[in-house]
């Protein structure tokens, strides 16, 4: 089965505005940011429970977490059906849970 990724607006400002810091402190290293992203989403895709439970959260609110290679971030998701909840594009060191009011729309 194909799966489909759909971001909120807020993640998709999240990594936006990360992929324009990384490329300041370097030329490139943006882009290199972005396709560290695109692995990671390829990898959810392919295996949806490869994520880890994401603490904090009722157990019966599935939302996973994926680290990004080489990058402080971890992207959060929400799989249903054939459709992949972009939650957030989250820094590693950002309060944790600042992205669970979007789990409700």
């Amino acid at each position: 089965m194909t799966q489909r990724f759909r971001p909120e607006a807020e993640a998709s400002a999240e990594l936006e505005d990360a992929a324009a810091w990384y490329n300041a402190q370097r030329p490139g290293l943006g882009l290199e940011f972005v396709e560290a992203i695109d692995a990671a989403l390829v990898q959810i895709a392919t295996w949806p429970e490869i994520g880890r439970p994401v603490p904090g959260l009722p157990h019966d609110v599935p939302a996973r977490r994926f680290p990004v290679h080489r990058f402080p971030y971890h992207i959060a998701y929400l799989e249903w059906d054939s459709v992949i909840r972009l939650l957030a594009f989250a820094h590693d060191r950002r309060q944790p849970g600042y992205w669970f009011s979007r789990i409700t729309r």
